[in-house]
């Protein structure tokens, strides 16, 4: 098949199109960074540059292709512009996407969401993915759309080594003993060739996790992997939370976003759906996870 990777090299993509080369696949690999270039040819894609903002530029990459993978991101650096809203982002992105898919005659859509991504209630900053699926939603009923819905990232926890290194402590608005959902971007790139190899009709949700493990959980693993069996996950306060990220100049908008979603996780909100549609887990458990970090927090 001939398929279209959106993401660059990212923790999902560059996976992705690494398991579809070895398939025999061809793909190509969508880029807005010129540098990447060399790197997408090395792993025997074709590197295509230029931006998710370009409906000319997608249209062209997607004609005379079998199918797209479709996913929106924004830079680091838009998050620390007060007047950036993240949800309009996401939404105008899913909008050019649609726009590329209808000229270019694409019928086979498969499109990165998210845990949270049924709802604009109770969810936080995850809503910019409910607004993203309803732009795609709006795609003519003979392109067929296949939704992920992975659960919160592994590598999220990165966001928290300084606080690990500082306070010997992950912090966060909510913990405790209660299970929740992982997953390694490992497992969602297998998840999606798997889906991409499978037949398409009509629309059609997945939801992808590794593991269901609780904070106290990661933190005990996790500190065994670093050489800190004492690592604690402590809970502290919204606000707190709120002021820390903002310190650091986050738009504020985004952080308290942020804190929605989490206040989500704690209570369970978050996963209701999920739970009524509950996959099988992946390969990839938090232990091989806490490997790779300690490596990187060790090194």
């Amino acid at each position: 098949m001939k398929i279209v990777v959106t993401g660059s090299l990212g923790n999902i993509s560059k996976p992705l199109a690494q398991i579809l080369v070895q398939k025999g696949h061809l793909v190509t690999v969508i880029s807005s960074n010129p540098e990447r270039k060399k790197a997408i040819e090395e792993l025997g894609a074709v590197p295509a540059i230029g931006t998710m903002e370009d409906i000319e530029f997608l249209t062209k990459t997607f004609g005379g292709v079998d199918a797209v993978y479709l996913m929106e991101a924004v830079d680091q650096e838009s998050i620390f512009n007060p007047n950036f809203d993240i949800i309009e982002a996401y939404s105008e992105i899913a909008k050019n996407y649609r726009q590329a898919v209808i000229r270019s005659g694409v019928k086979k859509v498969i499109h990165l969401s998210s845990i949270g991504g049924h709802t604009t209630e109770g969810n936080g900053v995850l809503a910019m993915h409910y607004y993203a699926e309803k732009n795609l939603n709006k795609l003519p009923d003979d392109v067929s759309i296949k939704f992920m819905r992975p659960a919160g990232f592994y590598t999220n926890l990165y966001r928290q080594m300084q606080n690990i290194k500082e306070k010997g402590a992950i912090v966060q608005n909510y913990g405790g003993n209660t299970k929740e959902p992982w997953v390694s971007p490992l497992d969602i790139a297998a998840t999606i060739v798997e889906e991409i190899e499978l037949p398409f009709n009509g629309r059609k949700i997945r939801y992808i996790a590794s593991e269901e493990i609780s904070p106290n959980e990661v933190a005990s693993i996790l500190g065994n992997a670093i050489g800190n069996p004492n690592l604690k996950w402590v809970v502290v306060s919204d606000e707190e939370v709120l002021n820390g990220m903002t310190s650091f100049g986050m738009n504020k908008k985004i952080a308290k976003g942020f804190i929605d979603m989490q206040a989500a996780q704690g209570t369970g909100v978050l996963y209701e759906d999920y739970y009524k549609n509950e996959p099988i887990l992946g390969k990839t458990k938090f232990a091989d996870f806490a490997k790779e970090f300690a490596e990187i927090y060790n090194g």
